[in-house]
């Protein structure tokens, strides 16, 4: 019989004990318990309803492109809840001397694949114009094949400077919170770096790819679930055992020894055969002293705070209700010296997030763990009102607070991985899965946990 610990209660966690479950239904002879340091499960997934709107307090969605999510919420029974974003609506801006300047049609995370909407923007200079549309004639050599590089470094070598500053900048920080000048390109834009090595021109790449894909059903952006995000970790916990979930039980330490490992929480001590560590890489450094090179690579892995502020208004008290942007928001370059990192349009992202006479904003930072949240606010605000010309306080705001949330996934971070996995090797029966390894998505996160249920029936 294989007994499995789980060690921490996110997404990753809840996914690996789902399918912990799913094997055990179909008669694998294991049983598992999860363990959650906290009073409840999701870990940052957690929506609220307020009045008539719904507000999310980490990730209000995840990427279609990546399946794993959307398999799980099938399997869990909650298929027919996945909500699509309204990509009619679909446009994104960025800040630039103040103003909004919508990203050129055509632009894939950089690589332009119109030239017309390129010639046209003002987002960029004449001579940054050129070099993207020459780029497809003139590419820089690729990568070598075991060497890594920033995102900025990557980008410059194909597009230049501005580029950098007016997209790879603001994007980065969008998705990773992270310094595009820190970010590994190998780890952050794979298919990026592998079209470089096809193809050299990431232009050239990117029209192969369209033209490989041309007749394929479009999907969505984005998805979300018709009731927001909490509707899946709740739909994923009713998928497990309930006497096998614990909350407020956390995990002080572990112990190795010949046919296991000894799990000790503050009420005692367990055996089990495997354990599932789904934690941050340094709360899994701490567990893990006892073995100091691998401890040693987890907490070498860099976070940055994040900070989400929902916003509501009043369409009735907001006179130009009806001349705010179409879009699903804006992203802000660091040159622009705000504390907004980003703003989401979050009731044209998607549908039922606030009735139609509210308008409901959600704004992202990664610095201010220091101030209050009426000091958050009012800096948002100001700049709210700068960018959107919004000249009334809000109905609510809302302020959800994630130190340490985002790892960074800084150049060699594939070959700190490779040194991860080696080190625990070394270590049978231990699993590292969660947003600090290979992807910080919903789906990557749900990935993981299904590869390490399959590792347990597979070792």
């Amino acid at each position: 019989m294989k007994r499995v610990a789980v060690v921490g209660g996110g997404i990753s966690g809840l996914s690996a004990a789902f399918y912990l479950e799913r094997l055990k239904r179909e008669g694998a002879q294991l049983e598992y318990t999860l363990f959650e340091s906290g009073p409840r499960l999701g870990g940052v997934i957690r929506t609220e309803h307020i009045d008539d709107c719904l507000i999310e307090a980490g990730p209000d969605s995840f990427l279609t492109s990546k399946p794993w999510a959307a398999d799980l919420a099938r399997e869990a029974g909650i298929g027919d809840q996945l909500l699509p974003s309204n990509d009619r609506k679909r446009k994104t801006y960025i800040l630039d001397g103040g103003k909004l300047v919508s990203i050129p049609e055509g632009l894939q995370m950089m690589v332009p694949t119109k030239a017309w909407p390129v010639m046209q923007t003002s987002l960029f200079t004449t001579s940054t114009k050129l070099k993207m549309l020459g780029e497809l004639l003139t590419p820089p050599e690729p990568l070598a094949r075991d060497a890594d590089e920033s995102v900025a470094s990557f980008i410059r070598r194909h597009f230049g400077e501005e580029v950098v500053t007016k997209l790879a900048d603001p994007l980065l920080a969008g998705i990773y919170g992270g310094d595009s000048d820190r970010l590994s390109a190998r780890a952050t834009l794979p298919a990026l770096v592998a079209r470089e090595a096809d193809s050299r021109s990431l232009v050239r790449g990117a029209l192969k790819a369209m033209r490989e894909r041309s007749g394929s059903e479009s999907v969505p952006l984005f998805t979300s679930f018709r009731n927001g995000m909490q509707q899946f970790v709740d739909a994923v916990v009713a998928g497990i055992d309930q006497k096998s979930i614990r909350v407020n039980a956390a995990v002080t330490s572990f112990a190795k020894f010949a046919t296991g490992w000894r799990v000790n929480t503050a009420t005692g001590a367990e055996e089990f055969t495997h354990v599932i560590l789904a934690l941050p890489a340094f709360t899994s450094a701490n567990l893990l002293s006892a073995y100091p090179d691998l401890a040693a690579e987890l907490n070498s892995v860099r976070y940055t705070d994040s900070i989400t502020i929902s916003l509501v208004y009043r369409c009735d008290k907001l006179r130009r209700c009806t001349e705010l942007p179409v879009g699903f928001g804006f992203l802000v370059p660091p040159s622009e010296k705000k504390r907004m990192i980003a703003c989401t349009f979050v009731h044209n992202k998607f549908d039922s997030r606030c009735g139609d006479d509210h308008v409901l904003l959600r704004a992202f930072l990664t610095r201010g763990e220091g101030a209050t949240d009426a000091q958050l606010v009012a800096a948002v605000e100001s700049e709210l009102a700068a960018v959107l010309k919004i000249e009334v306080p809000t109905e609510f705001a809302r302020i959800y607070r994630w130190p340490r949330a985002m790892p960074q996934y800084e150049v060699g971070h594939l070959d700190k991985l490779a040194r991860m996995e080696a080190a625990t090797r070394l270590l049978p029966g231990l699993r590292l899965i969660g947003n600090a390894y290979r992807g910080l998505g919903i789906p990557d996160c749900v990935r993981e946990g299904k590869l390490a249920a399959g590792h347990v029936l597979g070792s």
